[in-house]
């Protein structure tokens, strides 16, 4: 695992878990990192990094378009 140093103004107020989070969803949420690579930068649990994505408005569910239209068609041979 490489090493990330930042400067980060004084306004922002971040901590290191809290800039940790951030750019651990962030990387979740762009599909570059997955939510067991995110939760570990983050230095949470999956479960726990699951709760917290809420918070940031990031779904847990990373979907595009057409594989969410997939997964309806399919759903829909089941009758569900």
């Amino acid at each position: 695992m490489k090493t990330l140093t930042l400067n980060i103004p004084d306004n922002l107020d971040l901590d290191n878990r809290e800039a940790a989070m951030l750019l651990a969803t962030k990387l979740y949420e762009r599909g570059k990192l997955s939510l067991g690579q995110a939760a570990e930068l983050a230095g949470y649990s999956k479960r726990t990094f699951m709760e917290l994505l809420g918070t940031y408005n990031v779904s847990i569910f990373n979907y595009d378009e057409q594989e969410l239209e997939n997964d309806i068609r399919n759903a829909a041979h089941y009758n569900l």
